[in-house]
C-alpha cells in the first residue's frame, strides 16, 4: 500500500472501479461488512483501511488523487438495500460532514493532483454540496436516469 498514489476515501463496494483490487489505490471506507441484496446478488465491502472519510489517518500531500463518493442518502432505512449499498448520511450533520471530507480530501491530495468527487442528487442537490467547498471544480459531468449523478473533478 506504500506505493499507492490515489486514495478511494468512501469505497463502498468499488462499483465503478475497472480493477476493484487496482494496485495503486488504497481503499477506505467506514464499514467492512457482506450482504446479500433483495435480488440474490452479494455485496461486499471490504476496505484496506477502515476509516472516516472525515479524518483520513494519512498525512497531507499524500495522494495524486484522491476519489470522493460520500453516502448521498439521508432519508433511508437501516435495513434497505440502498441503505446497505450506499451508506446514509446523518440528517443532522450531513452539512459537516460533508464539509469535513472535502477538507480532508484537498488535505491529502498532492499540489496538482486531481479530487474525483461523486454526488447523485435523489435526496439532496448537488448545488448545496458543492457549497460546501471553497475550491473551484475544473470538470463537471451529470450521468445517469435523469442526470441525477455528477462527476466533478477539482485540481489543487
Amino acid at each position: 500500500m506504500s506505493d499507492a498514489s490515489i486514495l478511494d476515501m468512501c469505497c463502498g463496494s468499488r462499483m465503478f472501479w475497472l480493477d476493484k483490487q487496482d494496485s495503486r489505490a488504497i481503499f477506505m471506507d467506514a464499514r467492512k461488512e457482506s450482504h446479500i441484496l433483495c435480488d440474490g446478488r452479494a455485496l461486499h465491502i471490504s476496505p484496506d483501511i477502515i476509516a472516516d472519510f472525515r479524518s483520513i489517518p494519512f498525512p497531507d500531500n499524500t495522494f495524486s488523487q484522491v476519489v470522493f463518493d460520500p453516502p448521498h442518502l439521508v432519508r433511508v432505512g437501516e435495513k434497505s438495500w440502498m441503505g446497505k449499498k450506499y451508506g446514509a448520511l446523518d440528517r443532522d450533520t450531513w452539512c459537516d460532514d460533508i464539509r469535513q471530507g472535502f477538507a480532508e480530501a484537498f488535505r491529502v491530495l498532492r499540489p496538482q493532483g486531481t479530487l474525483v468527487f461523486k454526488w447523485n442528487e435523489t435526496q439532496v442537490p448537488v448545488s448545496q454540496v458543492i457549497a460546501l467547498t471553497d475550491h473551484k471544480p475544473t470538470i463537471w459531468q451529470r450521468t445517469g436516469k435523469a442526470d441525477k449523478t455528477h462527476w466533478i473533478l477539482f485540481l489543487k
